[in-house]
């Protein structure tokens, strides 16, 4: 009988359909008691002072680049690897992209030549936790410090920092350690992703966390979030139900992005679970490693005495094949029910980038890693069953498509 595994269902359990349910009949449904209750519970588990909750990770990094007071005429660098969310948002505010490589055979950025893009117009940097891999921030700080003169502050968070800042696209991310510390206190600012394929979900959603900054208090940040998210209104709905409590100001034309209650009340189950969430994606891990570890194949770091990654997704590089063979493989996997992903077409071969004139041929390493990765199944789901069908399906494709 024909296989039927789905690439990365979401992991649900009746504690969240209760905690859903006691939401909508509370009468509050809106951003309320449990958002604020769940960016608590992410700052704890972090190790933050202050966490915003919003309606998707894109929502986060664009108000990130808002409150950073980025926009018009200003640099925001990002990797040529990447969903398109992590370049979009610098679009969104007016800024200009600055693409870099992959480090050649690497998923990361090439920390060697991030100093080089680095000029006066530069605000930010953006790098990408790939699938939940938490990348190498001594090197772009390394990079950061050593143009700190170039840099030029237009408004009183950039003073602060005196130098280009490091916003996190964590979206992957979630729940990843690197020496001793979490996603999340690492870079200056981390924007998570709790879209329904992510580790932990909360249907669509996203949240922000920062580092402490010098002479910026934490709450005026914070605040800042809330009059971006809400239309530049300076009540919330709950406070507005509060007695005599109407009236409010708009201090700015802003956006609507804020994370609902019931959205919320999901994340805080999800939450309590995922420890143990994680511990299954890593278990899951460990098989794949061991059952591929004599193929053609080329894998991921997940787990070393330096970082244990989230265990978002499982990337499989195939060993000297073409992007055609690749996709010969992804649908031998399909016609044996195993569906499968590619992470990611990079950006310069996308419409919209290559109209904004970035062309692949200038990002060599990118493609040659986009040209043969196949991402398998790796959800908490998955039954110990579900994960042979899957080795053994692999393997098989593999060898019908002559690649061993």
């Amino acid at each position: 009988m024909k296989k039927n595994i789905p690439f990365s269902p979401p992991d649900m359990s009746l504690l969240e359909v209760e905690e859903v349910k006691k939401a909508i009949m509370s009468g509050w449904i809106t951003t309320g008691p449990r958002t604020k209750e769940f960016e608590k519970r992410i700052s704890e588990y972090v190790g933050t002072n202050k966490t915003v909750c919003l309606n998707s990770a894109t929502a986060a990094m664009e108000l990130t680049l808002h409150v950073l007071g980025i926009g018009k005429g200003d640099e925001v660098i990002v990797p040529a690897y990447t969903y398109t969310a992590s370049c979009s948002v610098i679009c969104h505010v007016g800024a200009t992209p600055v693409m870099i490589d992959c480090a050649k055979d690497s998923f990361e950025m090439d920390y060697e030549k991030l100093a080089d893009l680095i000029t006066e117009k530069t605000k930010a940097i953006i790098p990408v936790d790939l699938a939940g891999i938490i990348c190498n921030y001594e090197k772009i700080y390394k990079a950061v410090e050593s143009k700190k003169h170039l840099f030029q502050p237009t408004n009183e968070i950039q003073k602060a920092f005196g130098r280009v800042i490091v916003m996190a696209d964590c979206a992957h991310g979630f729940g990843a350690i690197q020496k001793g510390k979490h996603a999340g206190v690492i870079a200056d600012f981390t924007c998570y992703s709790f879209h329904a394929v992510k580790n932990l979900t909360t249907a669509e959603g996203g949240a922000v966390t920062w580092n402490p900054i010098e002479d910026i208090e934490d709450e005026d940040i914070y605040k800042q979030y809330q009059l971006l998210s809400l239309h530049g209104q300076t009540k919330d709905a709950l406070s507005k139900n509060q007695l005599g409590s109407w009236e409010y100001d708009i201090v700015s034309p802003a956006y609507k992005c804020n994370m609902t209650d019931i959205m919320a009340s999901i994340g805080l189950i999800q939450l309590e679970r995922y420890e143990e969430m994680l511990q299954r994606r890593h278990q899951i891990i460990e098989r794949y490693n061991e059952a591929f570890k004599e193929l053609p194949v080329i894998l991921l770091n997940h787990k070393d005495k330096e970082h244990i990654s989230s265990g978002h997704l499982y990337f499989v590089r195939v060993k000297g094949i073409t992007e055609e063979k690749r996709n010969e493989i992804i649908i031998k996997l399909a016609k044996k029910g195993i569906a499968t992903n590619v992470h990611y077409k990079p950006l310069p071969m996308m419409s919209a980038y290559k109209k904004l004139g970035f062309d692949i041929k200038d990002y060599p390493n990118a493609y040659h890693q986009y040209e043969n990765e196949i991402t398998l199944p790796l959800y908490t789901k998955l039954t110990d069953e579900n994960v042979t069908d899957i080795i053994q399906s692999f393997k098989e494709s593999l060898e019908e498509c002559g690649c061993y």
